[in-house]
């Protein structure tokens, strides 16, 4: 994203927070707030404006620091999604630039438990978490054929009969994910699949580790009985 770009999408976001004659927001509920390390405090101090050159000069440096991590997430991760190149870029930065703006418009819920790039790197590895689970959803959605999965050659020991199975339990898996589990499971299971941390998770969410792990303990249940229901598993074990 050019600085440019960021300047548009810190105005885009500033004018959905501003009050009606373009002034900084009206302050919302008041939130308990520690003392802040200095560097924390420069950061909030700019981007709780919301409007004016030290905001844009503050969502240009923050969102150059979100690429970096960015790009450390999704390099780290891309291979398990078979995924390399511009395409990487792409999603780092599109992770990057979303981050931003959650980040803009939750600046006034900072309560300083932590430094300021600490609490706003766990906003873009979540980005990058979510934007590489859809990649996955999406790139999983290919099919093979039966005649062209046929004349797939015997690899490791494997013949293509047992590729076969694999990929229909894979489909199996990916259809109850999709319609067994409600959206906040779906969205937790994921998120944990593709190695969100539980306490960045759980801070996204406002919840806790104890309400996630029962979530992940339901979906899991939800998807063992439909996997035995279709006959993909058995009912021991």
């Amino acid at each position: 994203m050019h600085s440019t770009d960021v300047r548009k999408t810190c105005r885009t976001d500033s004018s959905g927070l501003a009050g009606t004659n373009g002034s900084a927001p009206a302050a919302g509920p008041a939130t308990e707030r520690r003392p802040l390390d200095p560097e924390s405090a420069a950061w909030v101090d700019a981007l709780e404006n919301a409007c004016g050159p030290q905001y844009e000069q503050a969502c240009t440096r923050l969102h150059e620091l979100l690429v970096r991590i960015a790009m450390d997430e999704v390099f780290r991760r891309g291979s398990r999604y078979r995924i390399s190149g511009p395409e990487l870029d792409d999603i780092a930065h599109q992770a990057a630039a979303d981050a931003l703006m959650r980040i803009t418009r939750k600046i006034h819920g900072f309560r300083g438990e932590a430094k300021f790039t600490t609490w706003a790197y766990r906003f873009v590895v979540l980005e990058v978490s979510n934007k590489l689970g859809r990649h996955f959803w999406r790139a999983s959605n290919a099919r093979v054929d039966s005649e062209e999965w046929a004349q797939v050659p015997d690899r490791a020991g494997v013949d293509p009969v047992s590729y076969w199975q694999a990929r229909e339990l894979v489909e199996a898996v990916r259809d109850a994910v999709a319609t067994a589990l409600s959206a906040h499971q779906r969205k937790v299971f994921v998120a944990v699949v593709n190695g969100v941390p539980l306490d960045t998770l759980a801070s996204e969410l406002e919840t806790n580790r104890n309400a996630l792990y029962k979530t992940m303990f339901d979906a899991r249940k939800k998807l063992r009985a439909r996997l035995v229901a279709g006959g993909h598993l058995g009912t021991a074990g």
